[in-house]
């Protein structure tokens, strides 16, 4: 063997030997796509759906009751009763209690975990209750008032209000930190407000910068970032702490729910166009949008399991929308009988 050729296949080991160090280096990105269809069906619209990470079960809001579905099968497995317009369920496990948010009737319907029976209906201060969220350290239910701009707090022991809190707008999806703070986004201010828990007090406002209309809010725990999907294709990121904008990205048309998947470093935002945009958190400070996956239209509300890795997404199928009028400038289209679907988004490698 020449001299000359020993080199080359020295030259060509070595070229090799980085490419494949290199590709041991580089992670997968993370793929997800639709897995699974449940056709639930039913009358009537929907609003939130809660995850029931114990039992794993989906708690999923159609107007007038709430339907309990299997999260691995897809078959309703109970439902729960309430008065008009039920929005949002919270869970508390440690009292073996659910609350559901009732909008028409001002009210908070309280119901047993495991029977799914209803113990008590509560009437609160605010009006239209919409979002509802269990804060366990100070072990208190949030219900956040859209046509009152307020919160009301719950004591989820006594199941008696507590408190009311002014807010400066119309409050949308809140989270909460799990260490006494709750966050929500005022769509019309376009902004988040920070809530103490301890003092039921409006602490801290934190702009949204050009994201505008936010709806869905997640939380990523570790690194205390802010995930607030807004009405302008938007994701803005704010570092939890001081509000600082950290990153904006863009997702799809029609927000209205994130969340956070801790373990993969992805935030989800469901859009009703069809589509859910994954966010990776390269680090603290950087992110990308990794996937944007077909989901159907209207798909715009959410519940995610972190452990399995799978985001679960309600919707129908639309007939035509009516033309507008003086009682109704902005109709919605028709919904075509018994299409109300279940979707499972998961993790695929």
């Amino acid at each position: 063997m020449s001299k000359t050729m020993l080199v080359r296949i020295i030259i060509a080991v070595f070229i090799l030997s980085s490419q494949l160090a290199f590709s041991a280096q580089t992670p997968e990105i993370p793929q997800f796509k639709l897995v699974n269809k449940f056709y639930v069906g039913g009358e009537g619209r929907w609003d939130l759906l809660t995850f029931d990470t114990k039992q794993h079960r989906l708690f999923v809001s159609r107007a007038t009751h709430v339907q309990v579905i299997d999260a691995d099968s897809g078959k309703v497995i109970g439902d729960i009763p309430g008065p008009e317009g039920v929005h949002g369920i919270a869970l508390a496990d440690e009292f073996n209690v659910g609350f559901t948010s009732n909008g028409k009737s001002n009210s908070v319907t309280v119901f047993d975990l495991k029977t799914l029976n209803i113990i008590e209906n509560i009437n609160i201060s605010g009006m239209n209750p919409d979002v509802i969220i269990y804060e366990p350290k100070s072990k208190h239910i949030f219900a956040f008032n859209g046509r009152s701009t307020n919160a009301t707090v719950i004591d989820a022991a006594t199941r008696k209000e507590i408190a009311s809190i002014s807010l400066p707008g119309k409050p949308e999806l809140a989270v909460s930190n799990e260490a006494g703070q709750i966050f929500v986004n005022i769509e019309d201010k376009n902004e988040i407000l920070v809530i103490d828990s301890s003092t039921n007090k409006v602490i801290k406002t934190y702009p949204l910068g050009s994201g505008t209309e936010p709806t869905g809010l997640a939380f990523d725990q570790k690194h205390h970032r802010l995930f607030s999907v807004c009405s302008n294709n938007k994701m803005e990121i704010l570092d939890s702490e001081n509000g600082k904008i950290i990153s904006e990205q863009i997702i799809g048309d029609g927000p209205d729910s994130a969340a956070f998947d801790p373990s993969l470093g992805i935030a989800f935002s469901s859009n009703g166009d069809g589509s859910l945009t994954l966010v990776k958190e390269n680090d603290t400070d950087h992110f990308s949008v990794i996937q944007n996956v077909v989901t159907q239209k209207g798909a715009r509300t959410m519940a995610y399991d972190a452990d399995k890795h799978v985001a679960y997404l309600v919707t129908a199928s639309f007939g035509e929308t009516p033309p507008a009028t003086k009682e109704q400038p902005k109709p919605r289209p028709a919904i075509m009988p018994n299409s109300f679907v279940v979707l499972a988004v998961a993790l695929v490698h």
